[in-house]
């Protein structure tokens, strides 16, 4: 289990291919892996990933062809948002994440409001009953605060008045301490983040959907 509050950004440094998905060769920039040990997990801009190799300056993570299908950032070199799985009495500051990401959602804007951020993410129609006001997201592993929910559709063909759902814009606020120390700092229009939603939503969803 994660909190979705991130320790450290570290860099992708190598990609190598497998048979079956891609090894990464990951920088640990400030996090501290000093009581981490191969086969522990780290949660990589969201995704729980296990650790197969370790040296002084990072370790190598395996990602399978699955993980790659269902995420965005990990098949590339570039900066990541590292978290270490919590322990037994750790505090939970953000909320509770399993590191399994649901989906992969787009960045529509960013924009600076103050000392803050407000950063909308276009989240996809299969996860957008999952987004509500107040209600936690975990946006490339970190833990943020929904502070609104617009659902857009679109229209089913240029000629016709039937409209369909498209998804939900969410609106989140980045503190400049948030901004600063995770990767959201480099987003803008048009990126991919991956999205976990809350795990209470999860288990509403099925008791509601649940035929007995």
């Amino acid at each position: 289990m994660f909190t979705g509050i991130i320790q450290a950004v570290g860099k992708i440094e190598s990609v190598s291919k497998l048979e079956k998905g891609v090894r990464l060769s990951i920088a640990k920039g400030d996090l501290d892996i000093s009581n981490i040990k191969e086969g522990d997990s780290i949660a990589i801009n969201g995704a729980c990933m296990t650790v197969v190799q370790k040296s002084d300056s990072g370790f190598e993570v395996d990602v399978s062809a699955e993980s790659l299908s269902k995420t965005s950032g990990l098949d590339k070199e570039g900066y990541v948002n590292l978290e270490c799985a919590m322990k037994l009495g750790d505090t939970v500051d953000g909320h509770l994440l399993s590191g399994h990401v649901d989906g992969v959602a787009r960045v529509v804007g960013v924009t600076q409001e103050g000392e803050s951020h407000k950063i909308e993410i276009l989240i996809p129609e299969d996860l957008a009953s999952f987004m509500a006001y107040k209600g936690s997201v975990a946006v490339d592993g970190v833990s943020m605060t929904v502070n609104d929910v617009n659902d857009v559709f679109s229209p089913e063909d240029p000629h016709s008045e039937d409209m369909i759902p498209e998804g939900t814009i969410i609106s989140l606020n980045l503190i400049p301490h948030t901004f600063k120390n995770t990767t959201l700092q480099y987003l803008k229009a048009g990126d991919e983040v991956n999205i976990e939603i809350d795990t209470i939503a999860r288990y509403v969803q099925r008791m509601m959907q649940a035929p007995f």
